[in-house]
């Protein structure tokens, strides 16, 4: 009986902690900071241009017209998916007003592994938006079959349709050699054929999003005659336009909790980074829930920093996914020399490196490998792009040594590999390893 009051305790506690972080939430709508949430008109900033286009090219659609195809290429994080996403939404509003049937069909391409996943995707989609069964299962039947039944929900309940492949340059498909057609190239052909060739009754138009400028290079000559898209053109957003987003966006926050160098700061750190908008969105955001975790009922400047250095040790920890113990080991012997180090180093010789990698796996009692293994597990962190290099010679009778540069703060690396359980040992010798850092460091120049 008593366990079971314990429990009925625990239980309301748990709830009473929950109801109390929402009432104490910095937050007034967050829904308004996360990245899929299609906004509305008033809250899109510096694309102008680009939003006029979009919309004089989807206008025809509720004239009973076909608008033309379009390929949306620009940076990632630039508001391509965004503006075609909020475009469609006020046209599918007034069509429906107007008693048009009008429909929009998405995917996002980096999810799906081949062509024929794609189609099933999209007959997915459209039974979706169209009330009605899929009709074909995943499995088991031909790709033409499930094409044919996307054909048939299109034709039966659309008089005009978009559809919007997202990051279609990741859609490539199994491809035996590197010459083959790529799977985006044959759906563009058959999808924008479709209507010419009497598959579909209504009006089909397909908008495109890529980050490669390149992408129609690599497209099939039919592909290329077939889709023959009207570009839009995105660029980087510059730490104004970002500023700007973030202020429109602000009212995703309670009045009066956000320090007044919240936005400029967050816009400031994204715009170093490429002029991302997701990216500074998501500190703005990231930065408010470090304030909740820490129940702060401000957000301060220290929060955007917090979540900057969370968001690099995400990217960090998923760019080390999968690597081995040693692989691992030869990164942190790197980082931990430049962290430790005393002198002002823009690169760390891999000498020093690698005599501090030896001193590690004795202390941790792992395999020692080769200085030649040594680099060539650096050399594969090179083309995950952790790290660069570059030859140097340090003067006379020193020779010519690679040296290594993190991409990202060389204290974040350290910090991510100290989570992974094989190398708990080193977080408690951190004094040792100091002194052997610095003892090779000086010992080298």
């Amino acid at each position: 009986m008593a366990d079971d009051d314990n429990q009925h305790s625990t239980s309301q506690s748990i709830k009473a902690r929950l109801q109390e972080g929402n009432q104490n939430s910095v937050f007034r709508n967050k829904g308004l900071l996360e990245l899929d949430t299609v906004i509305d008109e008033d809250r899109i900033v510096g694309r102008d241009d680009q939003l006029d286009n979009i919309i004089s090219y989807i206008r025809p659609a509720l004239q009973g017209n076909r608008p033309p195809n379009m390929l949306l290429y620009g940076p990632s994080g630039t508001g391509k998916s965004l503006i075609i996403n909020a475009v469609c939404e006020q046209v599918l509003e007034l069509a429906n007003s107007q008693g048009d049937r009008f429909g929009v069909i998405k995917i996002n391409c980096q999810t799906v592994s081949s062509h024929d996943r794609a189609i099933y995707r999209l007959v997915e989609n459209a039974a979706q938006k169209a009330s009605v069964d899929i009709g074909v299962p995943e499995s088991g039947v031909s790709t033409d079959q499930k094409l044919n039944r996307f054909y048939e929900i299109l034709s039966n309940n659309f008089d005009s349709i978009i559809i919007i492949l997202d990051e279609i340059d990741l859609l490539l498909g199994r491809r035996r050699n590197p010459d083959d057609e790529p799977a985006y190239s044959k759906l563009l052909y058959q999808l924008s054929r479709a209507s010419h060739l009497g598959r579909i009754g209504g009006h089909v138009s397909v908008a495109a999003i890529t980050n490669d400028p390149r992408f129609m290079q690599n497209l099939d000559g039919r592909a290329e005659s077939s889709f023959n898209p009207q570009d839009i053109i995105f660029s980087d957003y510059d730490a104004d336009q970002l500023q700007a987003i973030l202020k429109r966006r602000k009212d995703a926050y309670q009045d009066d909790v956000l320090n007044g160098g919240i936005i400029p700061l967050s816009a400031a750190l994204a715009a170093q980074d490429h002029g991302d908008a997701r990216k500074a969105i998501d500190l703005f955001r990231k930065a408010g829930e470090i304030a909740d975790r820490e129940t702060e009922d401000m957000v301060h400047e220290n929060h955007v920093r917090h979540a900057q250095k969370e968001a690099r040790r995400d990217r960090t920890l998923t760019q080390m996914q999968g690597l081995s113990t040693q692989k691992k080991l030869s990164l942190y012997a790197t980082a931990v020399s430049s962290v430790y180090s005393q002198r002002n180093l823009d690169a760390i010789p891999s000498t020093v490196a690698y005599r501090v990698y030896q001193f590690l796996v004795d202390i941790l009692d792992v395999e020692k490998k080769s200085r030649e293994s040594y680099l060539r597990y650096m050399n594969e962190a090179e083309t995950y792009n952790l790290v660069t290099s570059q030859k140097r010679g340090r003067g006379f009778g020193s020779g010519v040594h690679k040296e290594y540069t993190f991409i990202d703060d060389s204290e974040v690396v350290v910090e991510t590999l100290e989570i992974d359980f094989r190398l708990e040992g080193a977080k408690h010798e951190r004094d040792l390893i100091k002194s052997v850092v610095n003892a090779q460091i000086n010992n080298f120049f």
